[in-house]
């Protein structure tokens, strides 16, 4: 079966599917619980990395891009900045491919470190906590990409009935090269079958990811020194 096709089966799942409002309540609770715990936790690499980012890059601290959340309504995404200042202006009319190899580019070197590891992601925990965000859900998106792919693929907008999130099944199946209509596939699945053992699950396969790319990450920046 093909991806649009499978994007075309769970959006008339979704689109048919009745409210889940326990399933919800308790997918939100463990976000609380969790994000609340890890800010905790991850206090002084907050504020290692943002001393770091500060004393290599200078400021902003943070990077703050509009995305589309649950039900329509736009939030500002946080990370740690890992691009020049100025990169917004040069990268905002691109996404995709496209963007990832100019974002490549523009990457500051303490910023590929960040993202190797994933540690620019953690700010993100106050979106989690503020309601804008989940840990499990489809990737936020550019307001204006949001409508492009709208109007491209089949129910691209049944996305909007859970919130966004930190990472989804698209993103511990498949790799960023993966056509948006193979992704939009993941994101209804996830919409139409959530359920706590798949957000537990999500996770887990996500831990396993991170550890990875961050051993990975490093073990590259020993051998550059090399």
């Amino acid at each position: 079966m093909t991806a649009t096709s499978l994007a075309r089966r769970y959006a008339e799942l979704v689109q048919h599917a009745p409210p889940r409002p326990a399933v919800d309540t308790a997918i939100r609770t463990f976000d609380v619980v969790l994000a609340g715990g890890l800010v905790v936790l991850l206090c002084p690499v907050w504020i290692a990395v943002s001393v770091l980012v500060l004393l290599t890059e200078g400021g902003p601290l943070f990077y703050r891009g509009e995305r589309v959340g649950r039900a329509g309504r736009t939030f500002e995404m946080m990370k740690f900045r890992t691009l020049p200042a100025d990169a917004e202006s040069r990268l905002g009319p691109y996404y995709g491919e496209e963007l990832t190899r100019r974002t490549q580019a523009e990457v500051t070197r303490f910023g590929k470190w960040l993202r190797a590891t994933q540690l620019d992601e953690i700010p993100q925990l106050w979106n989690v906590l503020r309601g804008h965000m989940s840990f499990v859900g489809p990737r936020p998106i550019r307001p204006r990409f949001f409508e492009e792919l709208a109007a491209e693929l089949p129910g691209y907008w049944q996305r909007l009935v859970v919130r966004p999130g930190l990472t989804g099944l698209a993103q511990t199946r498949m790799g960023r090269e993966e056509s948006w209509a193979e992704k939009l596939a993941h994101d209804l699945e996830w919409v139409a079958d959530r359920s706590v053992a798949l957000y537990l699950r999500t996770l887990m396969s996500t831990a396993i990811r991170v550890i990875r790319q961050s051993l990975r990450g490093v073990s590259g920046r020993e051998q550059a020194r090399g």
